[in-house]
């Protein structure tokens, strides 16, 4: 039965300022009102005394600061639907709680190689002093012994290597509380080994994926050394797992397309004030927190900045120390938009949010605004329909703007799709990451932190997945995030981030590439070659690895939505102009089964009852043509619902097609 009935409608219409009676008369609260025109709501706050600080035509409201006897004539009128006096949201980044509260050590994402040792920086975030109690190495045999360990200038007693032998010898120590080096600050933990890491004059042969450290310290917390990528000062890596990088060599850059960016402002860095050619392209700048149109939207938070380094950082990749025709972001070409409606903290107000994006509708056809990125999503506090920045996005898309937004980042738990992203119309990213390995897609896996749908309206979402973990990218220096996160900063002087924040950032430039070829397409266009086109993850027997509330359509691949994606699926069972006039609004697919769990009628016909591995996995193959063409594919249940043949047959004869056909008109010259 379907159970994600939404809360009542005259709950929506009934938000009045609750508690409104018990601030004095004296205090201020600011509002926001809805009704059927905002010139009489105007009048009508400005009759009573109040201050408008909002004009919100947008969304037939305006924002003001008011008394509590104002409130109470104003909210009898009945020229008001509703009143809403709680505007915050927050977009900071969830914080990972440590292990226990009593320390917090974190690594640095880089060690340092050189040599016969390896020296990785450690940042205690507590004004405690954490002792060291245990040690865990992993190494290349070749290099013979550990023959010193220090945290800082202070030697540790040498870790017992295991007996095994092997291309890897492994080592532990364990340290007693009288013994244990203390760690404060920002210290440095360094091995020294036997023989030496390269050979004389030539860069190290090893990686740091060949090293492995974990330290563990009194009070419960840790730390380990990722296996990082191999040179962040030659790529950033994620254009080419999704496959951007092929189309930058074909000049898909984005060129001719303006993406617009509403989050914490914007850094004018060289590699995002100016495109491969090195031409301007920051066509707009609004600042909805202060009202200022062209103005500085200085980024104090990072956030604005590290989302627009994602979609279109123009540094170029190299390879083997020659530029190889391929970029740091994913379409780094477009033309750029900062608005800024988040501080310092990433926090907002729904008032600033909705000037933000009513400013950019109002300046689509001036600016050529066609993609809209929302890297930012707080729990929904009212059905789809009835929320203001929804209100105010459904109005973006049906003026033509692409809108893509974050999941979220409070999974696995269901129904953690976060606002604007469970509104059903847009675009919703969820995260994958690549376990730091870029040419391997089998160990490609769903974090646990990405949100998990359905919507309480019962929309399947997320929309469709794309890399989400560790995504390096530019950040002024000294701003909030940088501060706060000083063990992700890495020597190019970027910071790696984690989220779907990042996923959907990179969805929006892998739009604006569909634009660059396809400029007459509608967003409901651009959502269906992005969802109609991405891999699903498929195991071995046939059946999804991932529930539809998990991977949505897919892990995106910008190849495969350029050749590949179909026109005409985008929203096809709602009707956006009904749901703005309020004639109608829309339940997705999803019902409560017997257990009170969401699921979708067929799901366990469609889904493994087993739940996909984190990390490496024999089982899971993302993407029809890699599952069709395993060698160890097993026989496709007999009750399997899907035709995982036939698809695979019809996209090769595309693909024949069109290497022997390509399309007239190649829009895509540098």
């Amino acid at each position: 039965m379907k159970c994600f009935q939404c809360l009542p409608y005259l709950l929506g219409l009934s938000v009045a300022a609750a508690g409104a009676t018990d601030v004095n008369d004296h205090d201020l609260m600011k509002i926001m009102v809805q009704g059927k025109s905002t010139a009489e709501l105007r009048q009508l706050v400005e009759q009573h005394g109040g201050t408008i600080t909002h004009d919100l035509p947008i969304i037939k409201a305006i924002g003001a600061t008011v008394s509590a006897s104002q409130l109470e004539q104003i909210r009898i009128s009945s020229l008001v639907s509703r009143i809403i006096d709680d505007l915050s949201m927050d977009i900071s980044e969830p914080e990972v709680p440590p292990e226990r509260a009593d320390c917090d050590i974190g690594g640095a994402l880089e060690a340092t190689l050189e040599n016969n040792s390896l020296q990785w920086q450690l940042f205690n975030k507590q004004e405690k002093p954490a002792k060291l109690q245990h040690i865990e190495l992993g190494w290349p045999t070749m290099l013979g012994a550990v023959v010193a360990a220090k945290i800082d200038q202070q030697d540790l007693a040498l870790p017992i290597p295991s007996t095994d032998t092997g291309p890897t010898q492994t080592a532990s120590a364990h340290y007693e509380a009288t013994h244990a080096p203390a760690l404060s600050g920002i210290t440095t933990f360094q091995l020294r080994f036997e023989h030496p890491l390269n050979e004389h004059g030539k860069a190290p042969r090893w990686q740091q994926s060949d090293f492995s450290i974990k330290l563990e310290f009194a009070g419960g917390c840790s730390t380990k050394l990722i296996p990082g990528y191999p040179d962040y000062e030659a790529d950033t890596y994620y254009p080419g797992i999704v496959g951007a990088d092929a189309l930058h060599l074909h000049g898909i850059r984005g060129k001719g397309v303006t993406v617009a960016v509403l989050d914490s402002g914007l850094w004018e860095h060289p590699a995002l004030a100016y495109d491969t050619n090195g031409n301007p392209r920051i066509v707009g700048r609004f600042d909805a927190i202060n009202n200022i149109e062209n103005a500085d939207v200085f980024d104090d938070s990072g956030h604005g900045t590290h989302m627009t380094s994602v979609i279109a950082h123009s540094g170029e990749v190299f390879s083997a120390g020659v530029g190889n025709g391929s970029y740091k972001g994913i379409a780094p070409d477009v033309k750029l938009v900062a608005v800024k409606a988040f501080d310092e903290q990433g926090q907002g107000e729904f008032l600033d949010i909705v000037r933000g994006i009513q400013w950019i509708v109002e300046q689509k056809d001036v600016l050529d605004i066609k993609v809209l990125n929302l890297s930012f999503a707080a729990r929904p506090r009212w059905p789809y329909f009835l929320d203001p920045i929804n209100q105010a996005l459904m109005q973006a898309w049906a003026a033509g703007i692409t809108v893509i937004a974050a999941a979220g980042n409070e999974g696995p738990e269901p129904m953690t799709i976060g606002s604007p992203g469970n509104l059903p119309y847009l675009i919703t990213v969820g995260a994958v990451t690549d376990s730091w390995t870029t040419t391997d897609r089998d160990d490609d896996y769903i974090p646990d932190f990405s949100s998990r749908g359905p919507t309480p309206s019962g929309h399947i979402k997320p929309d469709i997945v794309a890399p989400g973990g560790h995504i390096a990218g530019l950040m002024r220096p000294g701003s909030k995030l940088m501060q706060k996160h000083p063990d992700y900063l890495i020597s190019t002087g970027e910071l790696v981030m984690t989220g779907t924040s990042q996923a959907s950032a990179l969805v929006s430039g892998i739009a604006a590439l569909l634009l660059q070829l396809e400029p007459e397409l509608k967003p409901d266009d651009v959502k269906c070659k992005l969802l109609s086109s991405a891999d699903l993850a498929i195991n071995r027997d046939g059946r999804l690895s991932y529930s539809p509330f998990q991977q949505g359509n897919g892990y995106v691949n910008a190849v495969r939505a350029v050749t590949l994606g179909q026109r005409g699926c985008g929203n096809q069972d709602m009707n956006i102009q009904r749901d703005i006039a309020a004639q109608e609004h829309f339940e997705g697919p999803a019902i409560m089964d017997e257990k009170g769990n969401a699921t979708l009628p067929g799901l366990n016909r469609m889904l493994s009852p087993t739940e996909s591995e984190k990390g490496l996995s024999t089982d899971r193959k993302w993407g029809i043509k890699a599952y069709i063409e395993r060698k160890d594919a097993a026989e496709p249940s007999g009750d399997l619902p899907f035709h995982w043949l036939e698809i695979y047959l019809s996209e090769k004869s595309t693909i024949e097609s069109l290497s022997t056909n390509p399309p007239p008109n190649d829009t895509a010259s540098p």
